[in-house]
């Protein structure tokens, strides 16, 4: 028997846990966001080994990560209605497995093709389903409060991936293979999938709890109706017919053709084109990792208290103004202003997507918000795809990425204007969707 009175051993059961289970749930999260961005985040690095053993070209190996980042980002939005309709907890162990299946299945190649199928379509289709839509749902499920905190969390979990596996990725190619690298990579994609049986669950109320800082069960969110291809396509329908829409999509687009698509796929081959090692350029590229865990989360905190398009517009229009100077930078040594461009382009790497996932649910409401987000992402991987051909077509007619870098720094200026018309489109939505926009 207890030796506490019944008041306060009634008391005692009756207190909340000292740890609310949706961090726990956050956690796993993040790592299966890690686990998904791992493959996709270090492409770059495998682009010399492959050249010099195949003999490929720069282009066929950009179309592989066209193809990854193209199908990643129209996966998302269906990924959306497949969360929101099923099991959060099926829906990522499927994806992992698809990330694992085609890292793995990589090392048996012999033709591009190959590549493009593996890298392409597997492994784009696993991230998609991963992508941060799967946090914009978990962060809308179980958060209450510090949503923009969690979803600047989830956001740096790509550049944690980049920052945890890039440097190990770039050792082991140069001291053992590429394939064992990508083995690697495919064993952390299969050791998460055990955590999405415990702790991580689908919803509080699955485990009897209330979403975190909630005093009272959210109220049920209308499950798609039709079938998931409708439901996803009639959300992008009615979105549509808003420029606010427009604006969030094309400044998106924008940002994936600037991060994932250029920086992250090209500068570890940008910098050997200079003269400098591939595991200094890694580990630059690793670096910009921890800056934009930093800078993201730092996002997500000023977006609960500023006006996310205000954030954007800043973001873009800064962004623009560092690839401006990126390749009078660049040379065989690491020079102090290059130290500068890292820790700032790191800071904004993905510090656009707490604002971006804010605007959706203000312009949008709760319920249409997942997958308005899910179709926003979607462009921001189109973006990505077509930065990544664009820089590695130029790369190849030029010998240079000159024009690459000036041509993304052009349209982050074009999305930080845009931006400024927000503000106007709000009363182009109908009012019953808006959410209050913090002051």
């Amino acid at each position: 028997m207890s030796d506490l009175p019944p008041s306060t051993a009634s008391e005692e059961s009756s207190r909340p846990p000292r740890l609310h289970r949706a961090w726990l749930v956050a956690l796993v999260t993040t790592l299966a966001l890690v686990a998904a961005a791992a493959f996709r985040s270090t492409t770059g690095a495998f682009f010399e080994p492959l050249e010099s053993e195949f003999g490929w070209q720069r282009s066929q190996l950009s179309t592989a990560v066209t193809i990854n980042l193209v199908v990643y980002g129209l996966a998302a939005p269906f990924a959306a209605t497949l969360l929101e309709r099923y099991s959060m907890r099926k829906v990522a162990m499927a994806a992992l497995a698809l990330v694992a299946a085609g890292a793995g299945l990589s090392v048996f190649i012999n033709h591009y093709w190959q590549l493009w199928l593996l890298w392409g379509l597997l492994v784009g289709l696993g991230t998609g389903a991963m992508a941060l839509v799967f946090g914009s749902v978990v962060a809308n499920r179980w958060f209450s409060q510090r949503r923009g905190l969690v979803m600047g969390l989830f956001s740096g979990a790509n550049a944690a991936g980049q920052l945890i596996f890039l440097p190990s990725i770039v050792a082991i190619i140069e001291n053992a293979s590429w394939r064992i690298a990508a083995l690697v990579v495919t064993a952390f994609a299969l050791l998460i999938i055990p955590l999405l049986r415990w702790p991580f669950a689908n919803t509080p109320a699955e485990v009897g709890l209330l979403p975190y800082g909630a005093t009272e069960p959210a109220a049920e969110v209308p499950k798609p109706e039709g079938s998931m291809a409708a439901a996803t396509l009639r959300v992008l329908f009615s979105s549509a017919r808003y420029p606010a829409f427009w604006v969030l999509a094309m400044t998106f687009w924008i940002c994936g053709w600037s991060t994932n698509g250029l920086v992250q796929t090209h500068f570890i081959p940008a910098a050997h084109d200079h003269g400098m090692p591939a595991t200094t350029a890694s580990g630059l590229l690793a670096l910009i990792g921890i800056f934009d865990i930093l800078g993201t989360v730092f996002s997500g905190w000023l977006t609960d208290r500023v006006r996310p398009w205000l954030l954007l517009a800043v973001y873009y229009f800064l962004r623009g103004l560092s690839l401006l100077f990126l390749h009078t930078l660049m040379g065989p040594s690491v020079q102090p202003m290059l130290w500068i461009f890292i820790i700032f382009y790191g800071l904004d790497w993905v510090a656009t997507v707490p604002p971006t996932v804010a605007l959706c649910r203000q312009y949008f409401g709760p319920v249409k918000a997942t997958v308005v987000f899910g179709w926003v992402f979607a462009f921001h991987m189109v973006g990505a795809g077509a930065g990544s051909l664009t820089a590695g077509l130029s790369r190849e007619s030029t010998g240079s990425y000159l024009t690459a870098w000036i041509t993304a720094a052009v349209l982050c200026f074009a999305a930080a204007a845009s931006l400024l018309l927000m503000p106007r489109m709000r009363q182009a939505v109908q009012p019953p969707v808006i959410e209050p926009i913090p002051s």
